[in-house]
């Protein structure tokens, strides 16, 4: 089997991040420092060194906080409603063209060799979804996996006790322009939202190979100032 390397990644940072409460009064959530530099620059940083050239910044809430801060060192979107996740991939559809992509949310820390391999993306591989283990799916998504660690199912936010997974979506993933098929086609999820799980499910339940990956070393979403503090005190 061959593998190609993708040259170009999609970073969500849109939103504002209530939960940050007054930290993200005057700038987005993404921008916050941890360890010394904005959570965002962390990730293009990360994909920089694993070979991705292009980077497209989904941005809305303090726009210009990101624009004056990376300059013309990556490439803007603007999500003017903040619909979910689903439809904000869309902005993407002419920067990937007909190429694959990594999208990343922007609030999603990780160790950099995970950008190593979601990268390296195999012929027969439609979708990557990072996944990580001993997480609370209701905050998130659960994984649905086979024995080869291929997807069959995701959920989204599944009350407590519903969704029996170890497999916590992850908030990393790569794509080939196939993903946009099925955001296309999204409903509003009950939460209100069109939803990028929805999508992958579909995807998966169409018979293409969405393959699930674990990630290694240190993970972290920066959902709150009490996760923002841990970090920080490291």
């Amino acid at each position: 089997m061959t593998h190609q390397n993708i040259e170009k990644a999609v970073i969500l940072a849109a939103g504002r991040g209530t939960r940050m409460r007054e930290l993200t009064n005057e700038m987005p959530k993404p921008m916050i420092r941890v360890r010394g530099k904005p959570i965002l620059q962390h990730i293009v940083e990360g994909l920089r060194d694993a070979g991705v050239k292009r980077h497209l910044v989904i941005v809305g809430y303090c726009a210009d906080t990101i624009r004056k801060f990376f300059g013309n060192s990556v490439e803007y979107a603007t999500q003017t409603v903040q619909d979910g996740t689903g439809r904000v991939v869309d902005l993407a559809r002419d920067f990937a063209g007909d190429a694959p992509f990594v999208l990343s949310y922007g609030d999603i820390l990780v160790d950099p060799r995970n950008y190593k391999s979601i990268v390296d993306l195999g012929d027969d591989v439609e979708a990557i979804v990072s996944v990580k283990r001993g997480e609370d799916v209701s905050k998130g998504g659960a994984v649905f996996v086979t024995e080869k660690m291929e997807l069959r199912d995701i959920r989204e936010k599944a009350p407590p006790g519903e969704a029996p997974s170890p497999w916590y979506n992850a908030g990393l993933y790569a794509f080939r322009p196939t993903i946009f098929a099925f955001t296309a086609r999204l409903e509003r999820s009950p939460r209100g939202e069109y939803e990028l799980t929805d999508a992958i499910r579909a995807l998966a339940q169409s018979g293409k190979k969405v393959q699930a990956m674990e990630l290694v070393g240190e993970w972290a979403d920066v959902r709150d100032p009490e996760v923002l503090a841990k970090l920080n005190a490291l």
